[in-house]
C-alpha cells in the first residue's frame, strides 16, 4: 500500500497530515501559510507529488444539520483548483468539529495560544485522516484495497 495525504484547507493556513504505507496512522505534516486557494492548491499537489501518495483526503466542512454552506463552496473550490494540478484522486470526508477537536487536544496538554495558531491546523488534517483510516480500514469506502 502507500501513503495517503489528508488536508485541512482554511481562510488563510491549511494543515496537511500523512499516514504511514500501511495507512493504520496518520500523522500531522505542516501547516502552510496559503492565503489563497491557488497557492494552497500548489503547495499540497507539490507535497502529494514528492510523497508518492496514492489518494487525498480533503476535509469537508459541512454545517451541523449537514447542508452545505460558504466554507464548503470554498473547499469546492480548492478541489477544483487541486484536481487541475494534480491526477491523485480527491476525496472529501466530513471534518465537522475537527479543528475545535485539535484545539481542545492542545489545551488540555498545555499548550500556550501563540504556539497552537501554528499546530492547530495540521493536527485538524491529522483527526480528519485518522477518521478517514479508522472508517475504511486502509481501503477506499467500496472496500477495495488500493495497491
Amino acid at each position: 500500500m502507500s501513503k495517503i495525504l489528508g488536508v485541512d484547507f482554511g481562510e488563510r493556513r491549511t494543515g496537511v497530515a500523512i499516514s504511514d504505507d500501511s495507512r493504520v496512522i496518520a500523522f500531522p505534516r505542516e501547516t502552510l501559510s496559503c492565503p489563497r486557494v491557488e497557492q494552497a492548491a500548489a503547495a499540497v499537489a507539490r507535497i502529494a507529488a514528492a510523497e508518492k501518495v496514492a489518494e487525498i483526503v480533503v476535509g469537508y466542512p459541512l454545517n451541523m444539520n449537514s447542508t452545505k454552506g460558504p466554507r464548503a463552496a470554498r473547499t469546492d473550490e480548492f478541489m477544483a483548483e487541486l484536481a487541475a494540478r494534480t491526477a491523485i484522486p480527491l476525496k472529501k470526508w466530513d471534518e465537522r468539529l475537527s479543528t475545535k477537536i485539535a484545539e481542545a487536544v492542545l489545551i488540555e496538554a498545555g499548550t500556550r495560544r501563540e504556539k497552537r495558531r501554528g499546530v492547530v491546523d495540521k493536527l485538524a488534517a491529522q483527526i480528519i485522516l485518522q477518521g478517514y483510516l479508522d472508517a475504511t480500514g486502509g481501503q477506499d469506502p467500496a472496500g477495495e484495497e488500493r495497491p
